[in-house]
């Protein structure tokens, strides 16, 4: 081992003092020292691309025999390797930050998504000091390093605009530059966009032709091309993660209509279309069996005639958008060529962070957060036939049907979520570097998975795994470097051993075999019997006699080899932070019960006028329960009007504004389906005044109405009904602003997004508490009592 390499165990590289003789004059002519060299990688260190697609099954893209055109794909496949046994995490937040520290992604604490994190150390989002990501490794051995897209690694407590930025991608997170949104999905039309850690609105409005994946891919491609025209000789490491193909499906029509009609077989029949394709490509065995359709999905043949046309819609879209996002990928890769870099580039494709995802019902949805609050029901054929065109454009949030999700997760079993089958975690990957890939068009089918990617890089990089970082002692990464099957398509695995587990849904594979219990249906998101653990059936899967999709369940004819497998499942399960096992859904959302922090502390919040981009753990809860607003004002003679406060968007929310005629007004939005208002019968008249409204919810349980109540300076001024309520979450992109709303309105029919309130906003306090000050708040009581009781 060399000086150097021993050197960069420790980051930062310890400075190393200059030797030698020192002179007294500058002039004199032994004054000698060595040149200062800007800290850069060894020589010949690649570039690095990692494309990151969200929510891909294997059998989507084209590339791996998919229905949906990814030309990007095929190229970048046609002059590298495919990789048909990548694994992931099975869902999102724990895939990336696997990828991105190349440990399993309970032992970096990421369990689950940061929403559902838990006290538990496997399950609380918090990354340990010990375990640093591959970006702050690369930054400090002098790579240039950039994130874009989606990141959702950040606890919610630290998603505010006031960090701590430790775990965002360029505070802690080793990245330079970062450009993208926190959290788990955005609208592409209207994202909630940061740069760095700065909110920034769009550059465009979707009227304009905005769509988050075409501005993620412009600035990724500026950022690359300045990097090398000021550093050409610094390599970079670029992480491009699009929101896309995420819920919601968001693309242009012309993308969509590509697939009108392509779709009428339904899912049973593409999914055998897609197997015989896959057969004819290669990228499964010639013997792979198309695994059965299990009974909790529906045959496209008994799904309800009238909601047909609907259902090939949602998968029209979904395949358009692929495509779509593909094209961006490759503006990135042309990009790269331009720049005559592209052969001594490192691009990890990896097509999927986890399998297609199930989260939309078998219905589909117009909104996938009905489903998320559990109340699927409101979105009846009826309604949703209504709205089939409007699929895939900024008035719609849409979600496929769980049958369209399984079929693009052919050939395997299950979907996004179930960690147990290879429906959830086996990702098509790609990866294109010519001049260190001898064989263009190849396939590798070494057992290999996400936290392999990370090793990969440093070996490629010539850099050592940090034994110290900052300060900090390090812990071994967990994954193994693919760099050894690059070029040598017969190498044996050396990734033989692998855990998986998702909510409870959990797995093993060593060599060759795979020992799987599916305990939780990823749909069912609201209500629903758990069974007990113990009471899982576990099945039994040989990958070493043919068996690539886990077709042939063999746990009766060999109950010890099963045996053998769960306890070897356990000793894993133990040694990263798997126990104890929770597969529990509302109560993980609810931070009192999970044991995570909370950024707000009692049932009291005071906001002021310009603060904003506020997630929703960072404002009190006001669901399934009485809340008050209460804004002080000053209206000049000509009247005021605009936001006084608004929480999420178009999609459910709720604002409290002043109308364009100076009316006080509430709104209630439920899921974009109904909305409710109340209005001051008289406008609010000149001078500083005391606006207030009051929910008085029903009681009884999740989701019930309430009784509105508006005042002017203690005074009933006008009333209002509210006959349901979301009871879990408004929106995962949408956020609380005051005096403006950003975003989308929460009603159409006022633009709350360019209503900025015109008159004067000294403060705005809500307030879940019993106590109603008669009406009215002291104005010198106003600060002293909420800052106790924030």
């Amino acid at each position: 081992m060399s000086n150097e390499h021993h050197a960069r165990t420790m980051l930062p590289i310890p400075d190393r003092p200059a030797t030698g003789l020192t002179t007294y004059d500058a002039k004199d002519p032994e004054t000698k020292f060595p040149p200062i060299e800007p800290l850069l990688p060894p020589k010949g260190a690649p570039n690095v691309l990692v494309i990151l697609l969200d929510d891909v099954g294997f059998g989507a893209s084209s590339a791996f025999g998919g229905p949906c055109q990814t030309p990007t794909a095929e190229r970048l496949a046609a002059g590298g390797l495919r990789f048909n046994r990548f694994h992931t995490t099975a869902l999102c937040a724990p895939t990336r930050q696997a990828l991105l520290t190349g440990r399993n992604h309970h032992s970096v604490a990421m369990g689950s998504i940061t929403e559902t994190a838990t006290s538990a150390p496997g399950q609380s989002s918090v990354r340990p000091n010990t375990k640093a990501p591959l970006p702050m490794t690369l930054k400090l051995n002098g790579y240039s390093t950039a994130q874009f897209g989606k990141c959702h690694e950040v606890p919610v407590w630290q998603t505010s605009p006031m960090g701590p930025f430790d775990a965002w991608p360029s505070g802690g997170g080793g990245f330079e530059t970062f450009y993208g949104f926190i959290g788990g999905e955005n609208n592409q039309y209207e994202p909630a966009l940061y740069d760095g850690t700065t909110p920034v609105e769009p550059p465009a409005t979707a009227e304009e032709g905005y769509h988050l994946t075409e501005d993620l891919t412009d600035r990724a491609v500026g950022w690359i091309r300045q990097q090398k025209a000021l550093m050409p000789d610094r390599p970079f490491f670029v992480y491009y993660a699009p929101g896309a193909t995420h819920a919601p499906h968001h693309v242009a029509k012309e993308w969509v209509d590509k697939y009108r009609g392509k779709f009428s077989h339904g899912w049973d029949v593409q999914r055998e279309q897609t197997l015989a394709r896959q057969k004819e490509l290669g990228v499964v065995p010639a013997d792979t069996e198309l695994t059965p359709r299990h009974d909790v999905i529906t045959a496209w043949d008994e799904m309800p005639d009238e909601l047909k046309p609907v259902l090939e819609r949602q998968m029209e879209v979904y395949a358009g958008f692929l495509e779509h996002t593909d094209n961006q990928v490759g503006r990135l890769v042309d990009a790269l060529e331009d720049l005559e870099i592209l052969d001594d580039t490192i691009v990890y494709y990896i097509i999927g962070d986890n399998g297609a995802s199930a989260e939309g019902t078998m219905n589909g949805a117009f909104n996938e957060m009905a489903n998320f609050n559990g109340m699927a029901a409101l979105e009846t054929a009826e309604f949703m036939l209504s709205k089939m065109d409007e699929f895939g454009s900024p008035t719609s949030y849409n979600h496929y049907s769980v049958g369209w999700a399984w079929a693009m997760n052919s050939p395997f079993q299950w979907t996004k979520q179930v960690a147990s089958h290879w429906g959830g975690t086996r990702n098509g990957t790609i990866v294109h570097w010519p001049n260190g890939i001898e064989e263009a068009g190849g396939l590798r089918s070494q057992f290999t998975h996400v936290i392999d990617v990370a090793p990969t890089i440093l070996e490629a990089a010539g850099l050592p795994e940090p034994a110290m970082v900052n300060g900090v002692q390090q812990a071994p990464i967990e994954g193994t470097s693919m760099l050894y099957a690059f070029n040598d398509q017969a190498a044996d695995e050396r990734h033989d051993l692998q855990y998986f587990e998702m909510f409870g849904n959990r797995g093993i594979y060593h060599r060759g075999w795979s020992a799987v219990t599916k305990h939780k249906t990823p749909w069912v998101m609201v209500g629903g019997d758990m069974p007990a653990f113990d009471a899982d059936v576990w099945e039994l899967y040989d990958g070493t006699g043919g068996d690539f999709s886990q077709a042939r369940n063999l746990a009766t004819e060999q109950p010890e080899r099963l045996a053998q497998l769960q306890r070897l499942w356990l000793i894993e399960a133990v040694r990263y932070n798997v126990l104890p096992l929770d597969d529990r859904s509302a109560e993980r959302v609810n931070p009192d019960l999970a044991g995570r922090p909370t950024l707000i502390q009692g049932d009291r919040q005071l906001f002021f006028p310009g603060m904003g981009r506020l997630s929703e753990s960072s404002v009190v809860s006001i669901k399934n329960k009485s809340f008050s607003v209460t804004a002080e004002v000053e209206v000049p003679e000509a009247g005021a009007s605009g936001v006084i406060i608004a929480q999420g968007g178009r999609f459910g929310g709720w604002a409290v504004y002043v109308t364009e005629d100076s009316h006080l007004k509430f709104v209630y939005n439920v899921l974009g389906i109904h909305e409710f208002s109340a209005v001051a019968t008289e406008p609010l008249p000149a001078g500083k005044h005391q606006v207030r409204m009051e929910f008085a919810y029903d009681g009884g349980g999740l989701a019930k109405g309430g009784d509105v109540s508006l005042y002017h300076d203690g005074t009933q001024v006008g009333h209002g009904r509210v006959e349901a309520t979301q009871p879990m979450i408004f929106s995962a992109d949408e956020t609380t602003d005051i005096g403006y709303e950003s975003g989308t309105s929460v009603t159409p029919d006022y633009d709350l997004h360019t209503s900025r309130f015109t008159g004067r906003l000294h403060w705005v306090q809500l307030d879940t508490g019993a106590d109603d000050h008669d009406h009215f708040i002291d104005p010198e009581e106003r600060l002293r009592v909420a800052m106790a009781r924030q």
